[in-house]
């Protein structure tokens, strides 16, 4: 049986300190802000990056109610879906922002990818699972 205050140990004992100390993590910031050959937008990445994920599990909220809690698919259950992929996409192009990449670079090398993956130009099993090296 696991002992959870071992595991706890355990736990902080493999996590990063700048994901436990706070001013570790306020110089890694800074770190990555201020590198001039490396420009982030920190706070507006972060928040774009939580604000992805949040989006997405509302959209995900409604799904499930939808698949496995019989909730009718309306057209009010779409429009709400369509709002909250709309939030996705909000943030989503604040991460480009913030990294200062033009979102249609990002749609056009995921295209390259895909293609480059799926040499069909069709969804193969296989090949999903059977990546060629660097296909990420």
């Amino acid at each position: 049986m696991i002992d959870m205050a071992k595991y706890a140990q355990f736990v902080m004992a493999v996590t990063s300190k700048e994901s436990r100390v706070c001013a570790e993590f306020l110089d890694r910031v800074k770190t990555i802000h201020y590198d001039r050959d490396n420009i982030i937008n920190v706070p507006l990445l972060l928040t774009a990056m939580i604000g992805m994920t949040s989006e997405a599990g509302e959209a995900q909220e409604i799904i499930k109610k939808v698949l496995f809690q019989g909730k009718p698919y309306t057209e009010e259950t779409r429009q709400h879906l369509i709002k909250e992929l709309g939030d996705v996409i909000w943030y989503w192009t604040n991460a480009c922002n913030a990294l200062q990449i033009d979102p249609n670079e990002v749609i056009a090398g995921n295209v390259d990818k895909l293609q480059a993956r799926y040499p069909g130009g069709t969804f193969d099993a296989f090949y999903s699972e059977n990546r060629k090296e660097g296909d990420i």
